[in-house]
């Protein structure tokens, strides 16, 4: 992602934030529901990028409410239960507090651009009281990269606030020639009105109870905007149709059931988060990366987000393919990062994007999306059984490829490297993109070019999947060739990204070829792929488990032992879920069940102590030793695409389920069970033309026995059980 953790301005810290989303229509508010005014934070309400609202202030008499609880159970929908502090009325009449209550219920309309805010009053008192109500409004429709601190060399022109028959109308001129205007309407009308602030005399008797809507419409149009209109949705039925979706979203992927009911918590929460980071553009959906900051398509995070879940559900690989191929890179473009071939880092569509004052229109500065896009098109391939989609963009796949040869920052060099060449592009270019993310053992800066760890995995792993779809459809020669680089590729980079005196891999090759030599999470990522040596992978295992690298709750980006260690740094030694969930695919994979499950342990447990059992972009490295639980990483996105997407990883792995839909298989390899769980039932697998449903459960001795209990298709399920030898691992 282009992170803010460099800005000068980055916001200081949304990790209680409370968020809801529906299509491109996103809200991220305070505990109470509100928006601080003139808030640098992320607080707000946006599309396309823009901040429509940037201050909602609720007051009873003049005082704020006091919060008692709230939550976004559903995506689209949020509840907030306010009650009222101590408040001085009319007439020197004193209220004591909790004599009113406030609910406030929260239901986003996406496809309509709306926003319900439904308000409840109840006096608990016993006698009458004129309860005095304010509500204010503020927007400067900010791009987000403004609110992020980048300050646009043109800006348009904010209309003054208007009071159009009962409506509050805030309104902005883009630069760009967009006309943006956010619609405030009420129901009833305020008994006063002035400026951007509509007031409430509420006649409240004894035990009484009076609602209040508030709606937002957004409008953004090139024209002139239409005339006012009534906001005529009906709150309810609009909270059913969302329950109704969340409910399709749910029955359309495989479903996990344990015995363990936080576990089935943590996987029903990732699925829902995913259905809410669920977007659209040119008619294909994707997982957008991460509210706030990044609800736009990102290469790397749409990827990583649709292959940790193709063993629940294969079809959203299929669009964000069909998509990225769409907007691969055709030319050299500097200030982009384009080059032909290239898949794209991420893609913006607000103001400061249409004036062309980002690069991210699209921007390219990503050295892993691109071997990464072409891993998805073969697991792609491999669950569904089908050529069609390898067929349809069999070009793109070809320009990946040359890409991958003969573009990056040393063309026709060994390995796959980076160096920025846009004046506000990334310095560091792979998942950890901030930039000291990448460094020596004296703490610093690697020199670019930079060639990373985990990007040859990548490159290895994808060249071997595509070999294999080429000779599939005949083209043996393609294939072989494929083959024999991955092969070549293999054998250079155990010889020179190994560290004989540390007995592990570098981060990265740098200028010169010189190894960047600190113990970092980069290589667990490399396992995964298979390009680490056999004889080396026990090496890799025992470090990321050591206590310097595995904080408890999960493996660290940053041994601590490293100079530049910082528990609260963004790639610095922090623990993310998606690189957790991709290092336990590889210790699995390479026989390390019992390493595998203590990850899968750690992460799962870390979810418990999140709102809603949801699993952050990322949380500090803190061990339960230094705190008895996880510590929240200040500006994390939430809900935040790979990271939903890491337990459902995490198990599909542990369970051992690859499928081979070629040829009529899903393998269960070595699957093992975290020592809280007994039972698990895996429903609604689709591999190729087949829904299978499995069994898992544990004996107790150390076996995991696996029934299959539905099958429609002609695929076999084959299970191989633990090796003696590795079960000892």
């Amino acid at each position: 992602m282009t992170h803010s953790a460099e800005t000068s301005a980055a916001p200081r810290n949304v990790a209680r934030a409370v968020v809801t989303k529906a299509a491109d229509v996103f809200f991220i508010s305070e505990q109470n529901g509100g928006v601080p005014p003139g808030n640098q934070d992320g607080f707000g309400l946006y599309y396309h990028d823009c901040r429509y609202l940037d201050g909602y202030r609720m007051r009873f008499a003049g005082t704020a409410p006091n919060v008692l609880v709230s939550t976004a159970n559903q995506a689209s929908i949020a509840q907030f239960e306010l009650t009222s502090e101590e408040l001085h009325l009319a007439g020197g009449k004193v209220v004591p507090p909790q004599t009113f209550g406030a609910q406030l219920r929260r239901v986003i309309d996406g496809d309509g651009l709306i926003v319900h805010d439904v308000l409840t009053i109840d006096n608990y008192d016993v006698q009458e009281h004129h309860l005095p109500l304010s509500l204010e409004f503020e927007s400067r429709f900010e791009d987000l990269f403004e609110i992020r601190g980048l300050h646009p060399k043109k800006i348009g022109r904010e209309e003054n606030p208007q009071w159009l028959d009962g409506v509050l109308v805030l309104s902005y001129a883009g630069a760009d020639g967009v006309v943006r205007r956010v619609e405030v309407h009420f129901d009833p009308a305020p008994s006063k009105s002035s400026g951007q602030r509509a007031e409430y005399e509420l006649a409240l008797h004894a035990g009484e109870r009076q609602q209040l809507k508030i709606s937002f419409q957004l409008v953004e149009t090139q024209q002139k905007p239409r005339a006012l209109q009534p906001v005529r949705s009906n709150v309810d039925q609009v909270a059913l149709g969302i329950g109704r979706e969340a409910h399709n979203w749910l029955s359309n992927y495989a479903q996990v059931s344990t015995n363990s009911f936080h576990l089935n918590r943590v996987i029903e929460r990732s699925l829902l988060d995913l259905g809410a980071l669920k977007s659209s553009l040119d008619g294909q959906s994707f997982f957008a990366a991460g509210l706030p900051w990044y609800g736009a398509l990102f290469g790397r995070d749409s990827i990583i987000s649709a292959l940790q879940t193709l063993a629940f559900e294969p079809q959203i690989a299929e669009q964000t393919i069909r998509l990225l191929a769409k907007y691969q890179g055709a030319t050299n473009d500097a200030w982009r990062d384009e080059e032909p071939g290239k898949i794209l880092h991420e893609l913006r569509r607000g103001e400061l994007a249409n004036l062309n004052e980002i690069p991210q229109t699209p921007y390219y500065g990503s050295v892993d999306s691109t071997p990464l896009f072409l891993i998805l098109v073969g697991e792609y391939a491999n669950w569904t059984g089908e050529y069609r989609l390898f067929k349809d963009i069999g070009e793109h796949v070809e320009r990946a490829l040359r890409w991958i040869d003969h573009g990056g920052a040393e063309p026709n060099g060994k390995y796959l490297s980076y160096a920025c060449k846009s004046s506000k592009g990334l310095g560091n270019q792979g998942w950890k993109d901030s930039g000291n993310s990448v460094m020596n053992a004296d703490g610093s800066l690697a020199t670019p070019p930079i060639a990373l760890v985990e990007v040859q995995g990548y490159v290895y792993r994808a060249k071997l999947l595509i070999a294999d779809l080429y000779a599939r459809t005949g083209d043996n020669p393609t294939a072989t060739r494929l083959r024999q680089e991955a092969a070549q590729l293999k054998s250079a980079f155990n010889r020179e990204f190994w560290l004989e005196d540390k007995n592990y891999y570098a981060i990265a090759l740098q200028k010169d070829a010189r190894p960047a030599a600190v113990i970092s999470s980069n290589p667990g990522q490399a396992l995964w792929t298979g390009i680490i040596d056999d004889g080396r992978t026990e090496a890799v295992v025992d470090h990321l488990t050591a206590e310097d690298m595995f904080s408890g709750w999960g493996i660290r980006t940053l041994s601590h032992q490293e100079r530049r260690y910082n528990p609260i740094g963004y790639h610095l030694g922090t623990v993310w879920p998606h690189d957790n969930s991709i290092i336990a695919a590889g210790f699995h994979r390479c026989g390390f069940g019992k390493q595998a499950l203590r990850v899968f342990e750690g992460i799962v447990s870390a979810a418990e102590y999140f709102e809603h059992a949801r699993l952050p972009e990322v949380f500090a490295g803190f061990s339960p030793q230094d705190f008895p639980l996880p510590v929240r990483y200040p500006i994390a996105c939430h809900p935040q695409a790979w990271a939903a997407g890491s337990v459902p990883f995490l198990l599909s792995n542990l369970l051992g389920l690859s499928a081979d839909a070629f040829n009529n298989r899903l393998h269960v390899t070595r699957p093992v069970l975290p020592s809280f769980i007994s039972e698990l039932d895996f429903r609604r697998i689709k591999v190729g033309d087949s829904v299978i449903d499995l069994h898992f459960a544990s004996t107790g001795q150390g076996e995991i026995q696996v029934e299959v209990r539905n099958n429609t298709g002609s695929v076999k399920v084959e299970v191989e059980q633990q090796e003696k030898r590795l079960e000892a691992a």
